[in-house]
């Protein structure tokens, strides 16, 4: 088949090659002229150098997006820095690292070590997880992941230490709001796996060159191409006037929405377009740093403490992720950037290297700062909110398909869900 991917982000990178690798010849298009959606590789002005347009980790657990890895040949230990859990606040209050041990006494072994919290604390950590698992990682409906801490008898400073930064981290939304099923599904995947799946992986190269680039080496792709009609016919999709096949809408809710609302009723459109309407978003801020020199800290990710809800929530050195490089790079993420974005860019800026200093003065002076670059995704992804009703894959309309880690993933917006959507959409479509 001929099929249209509209879309060169994570899901339609993977929409392409596993259409490619059936058999199909996929032709992508999109928007802007970067490869890689909301994770992707940008030209800083300010910094004169090329880096992520936000700082992305990965899990472990993230086996889809590592085996398509694999199946394009691409060496992991090159691309990404591998490590087990290990969550270092930043001005030392608070660390937990799981140890190298088989599961589940990787994890039992960290927690057990854990600095800044009583024994108390570790037993109501532990038997908490003990519980969603023996609950088969299912939640109560309708609750939010606060709702849920609160009923399990977590105290306010391990949601403050633990709790609060980890499920910022993994949803991208406030804890007050974040729909616990969720939560539990990032918590079943990643501590509730083996030892392998609850470690993170740093990207040691650009979003777009990590894998989405070489996955769409060969086919035809045509940048800065705003899709702007879909038409149905009898035997495909009309895709601004060229026919196909087949066509995967890999891009957000309100552009899919916008091509959709336009086709010919079908049993079940209404409630997809209602869905898509409803959708709420969650602005990620990420603060480049180009410093007078290599800061060299000894973990090259921390976690800091937001104490006025418009700071970040961790630090990474890029020095430290590539030791003797003499990188000068370092960034903050924003997780939760509402408020943020409400601040004057400056005052912004001025508010988290405030926070920076404070928090790392254990590690003496920071170097001093050239140039900055704030990038503020307003729309990067979903609120998951409970009783949030996403879309599968499947549309009303046969020749049509959706991909995005907004679709029914199972998982939050992250970027496991986005490659998922993608491989599915592409079998599902053949």
């Amino acid at each position: 088949m001929n099929v249209a991917v509209i879309g060169a982000g994570w899901a339609g990178c993977a929409a392409a090659w596993r259409l490619k690798t059936l058999g199909h010849q996929p032709e992508v298009f999109e928007a802007s002229r970067h490869i890689g959606g909301r994770a992707r590789r940008v030209r800083s002005p300010g910094l004169g150098r090329e880096l992520d347009n936000g700082q992305h980790i990965l899990l472990g657990a993230y086996s889809q997006t590592l085996q398509l890895m694999r199946e394009l040949g691409l060496d992991e230990s090159t691309r990404l820095l591998r490590q087990d859990l290990d969550v270092v606040a930043a001005r030392g209050d608070f660390r937990l690292r799981n140890r190298a041990l088989p599961a589940p006494w990787h994890l039992l072994a960290g927690l057990l070590t854990a600095q800044g919290i009583g024994w108390a604390q570790k037993y109501r950590l532990a038997r908490f997880c003990r519980r969603l698992e023996k609950h088969h990682w299912r939640t109560p409906p309708g609750l939010t992941v606060l709702q849920l801490l609160h009923s399990q008898g977590q105290d306010a400073e391990l949601i403050r230490l633990f709790w609060q930064p980890l499920c910022v981290a993994a949803m991208n939304t406030p804890i007050e709001q974040a729909c616990a099923q969720l939560f539990a599904h990032v918590l079943r995947d990643s501590l509730g796996g083996p030892r392998p799946a609850s470690q993170t992986l740093i990207p040691l190269t650009d979003l777009s060159r990590l894998w989405c680039e070489p996955a769409l080496q060969g086919l035809p792709v045509h940048l800065g191409s705003r899709v702007r009609e879909l038409q149905l016919h009898e035997h495909g999709v009309e895709v601004d006037g060229r026919r196909f096949d087949a066509a995967i809408l890999a891009c957000p809710p309100p552009q899919a929405l916008r091509l959709l609302e336009t086709l010919p009723p079908a049993r079940g459109s209404a409630e997809l377009l209602a869905d898509l309407k409803a959708m709420q978003y969650v602005p990620i801020a990420t603060l480049h740093l180009d410093l007078e020199r290599a800061w060299q800290l000894p973990q090259p990710m921390l976690m800091l403490a937001d104490d006025t809800g418009c700071a970040g929530q961790w630090l990474f050195d890029h020095s430290a992720l590539k030791p003797g490089s003499g990188e000068t790079l370092a960034s903050v993420v924003i997780s939760d950037a509402v408020r943020l974005q409400a601040l004057e860019r400056g005052q912004a800026v001025a508010a988290i290297l405030e926070q920076i200093r404070n928090q790392t003065r254990r590690f003496g002076p920071m170097p001093a700062v050239r140039a900055t670059e704030l990038i503020i995704e307003k729309r990067a992804t979903f609120a998951a909110l409970p009783g949030l009703r996403r879309p599968s894959v499947a549309t009303p309309w046969p020749a049509l398909r959706l991909a995005g880690d907004w679709t029914d993933t199972g998982y939050p917006g992250v970027l496991e869900g986005a490659v998922r959507s993608g491989l599915q959409a592409a079998q599902n479509l053949a």
